[in-house]
């Protein structure tokens, strides 16, 4: 472990510019880093070779970003850690990648990750698929973090859809069912996570208040009886009783 912290924390600090501010130029932040790496891989990350599926491409992107939303690490450090897991042809093919970056000084962003990888492991009529998915996805049925769930994975296939932080919200607005949409508003929305908090205390707004309706439409003391044609309070064996009485 202690030797793929250093290759970590060297990564870093090669593939973010050479600075003071560098998380990988600070000899203090390793315990930080080691505690990360620690908690990373926990959660057991699949290795990834390469080769010429996309369904294997598309399951190990599917769980990176699955542990990723969990640990809620910041960009960088999701890029770094996920390259480490990188082996054979797909290491091969990442370093070639890596030294583009450092000429080209790109950003070490997600979305420009998942560009290069998709680029890479997904045929073109495959993103293409998924890039209309993206933009037919509603959430119909789901709950709103199902929802969010779908929107995520598949907003990597469009990334210019969601570039920005607005962009990203108003993509995941528009695809709520309306009532939440018109509850969501008259709401100030700075930020995808508020939002996404909102539409869940929407949802749980609304589905109490329609327990409670359904219990105020069948009370528990009702009876009915819908083997002949009695109906009431009280079961018929019981009326029928009281009848011969009288």
């Amino acid at each position: 472990m202690a030797d793929l912290l250093a290759r970590i924390v060297d990564q870093q600090g090669q593939g973010h510019g050479n600075n003071a501010g560098n998380p990988g130029n600070n000899p203090g932040n390793h315990e930080g880093v080691a505690r990360a790496l620690e908690r990373f891989q926990k959660f057991a990350p699949p290795k990834f070779i390469g080769g010429p599926s996309p369904d294997l491409a598309e399951g190990w992107m599917d769980r990176m970003m699955d542990i990723f939303a969990a640990l809620g690490y910041p960009e960088e450090r999701q890029v770094s850690f996920a390259v480490f897991q990188f082996e054979g042809l797909a290491r091969v093919w990442w370093n070639v990648i890596k030294a583009k970056w450092e000429r080209e000084q790109t950003s070490w962003t997600w979305v420009n990750f998942t560009r290069e990888f998709n680029e890479k492991y997904l045929p073109p009529f495959v993103q293409e698929r998924r890039e209309e998915d993206f933009i037919c996805l509603r959430q119909g049925p789901l709950t709103v973090a199902e929802y969010e769930t779908q929107f995520t994975k598949l907003s990597r296939f469009a990334p210019e859809l969601v570039l920005t932080d607005r962009k990203r919200i108003r993509r995941f607005v528009q695809g709520l069912n309306v009532e939440i949409q018109e509850e969501l508003a008259a709401a100030q929305l700075d930020t995808f996570s508020q939002t996404l908090e909102k539409a869940q205390r929407i949802e749980t707004a609304r589905s109490q208040v329609k327990v409670f309706r359904d219990k105020k439409r069948t009370p528990s003391d009702t009876y009915t009886y819908t083997g002949g044609q009695s109906s009431g309070s009280e079961p018929p064996n019981k009326r029928s009783k009281e009848a011969d009485r009288t």
